[in-house]
């Protein structure tokens, strides 16, 4: 019997009505059976600050803890200024401090990046994956997924209305599968 995958999904997107965390719930639908995808909130992380380091508030730790306990990761977030979410780039921070507790270290992640736009968050997936690098987090490379112009995928009710997208992300979920069987740490 294969194991099931715990997997910490990170939203970047704050909003009540994020297409991303719609996108996110999607992935979860879409995931195989050896994954368990349960999205992990960063809203009520307060600012990173290292005066905290040596107390830090009760929403650090709880989030420290959930991280580690997370077998992967999966970050769908959108573009800010051509870069990632001010709180996804504080969860990021949060949960590798203080220097030499970073509890991302090892866990196998994958990105995906959705916009309104035409280029679907492509400069905050590569922003991401370059702090991804240095937090040493084994990140997918293929496929790649950039969402472009992602709120036309979705039906009135917040599902993927587009069967493409549909098949593109199960796809997607299917290569991350693989992914997480391969990089997890045992």
């Amino acid at each position: 019997m294969s194991k099931t995958h715990d997997v910490a999904v990170i939203v970047g997107s704050l909003r009540k009505d994020s297409i991303n965390r719609k996108i996110a719930q999607a992935l979860a639908e879409l995931a195989p059976a050896s994954l368990a995808l349960h999205i992990v909130e960063i809203g009520q992380l307060p600012l990173y600050n290292q005066d905290h380091d040596a107390d830090s508030p009760a929403a650090f730790t709880a989030f420290r803890a959930r991280i580690k306990a997370a077998d992967a990761l999966l970050f769908v977030t959108p573009e800010h200024n051509r870069s990632v979410p001010a709180a996804l780039k504080n969860a990021l921070d949060v949960a590798s401090r203080p220097w030499g507790q970073n509890v991302w270290s090892g866990k196998p992640a994958a990105v995906v990046s959705a916009s309104i736009g035409a280029i679907g968050g492509f400069g905050a997936n590569h922003h991401l994956r370059q702090s991804l690098a240095f937090l040493n987090v084994p990140t997918m490379g293929q496929p790649e997924a950039y969402l472009g112009a992602a709120d036309k995928l979705l039906d009135g009710q917040g599902k993927l209305a587009d069967e493409g997208t549909r098949k593109f992300l199960q796809g997607f979920m299917q290569a991350f599968a693989g992914w997480v069987a391969t990089h997890a740490p045992a």
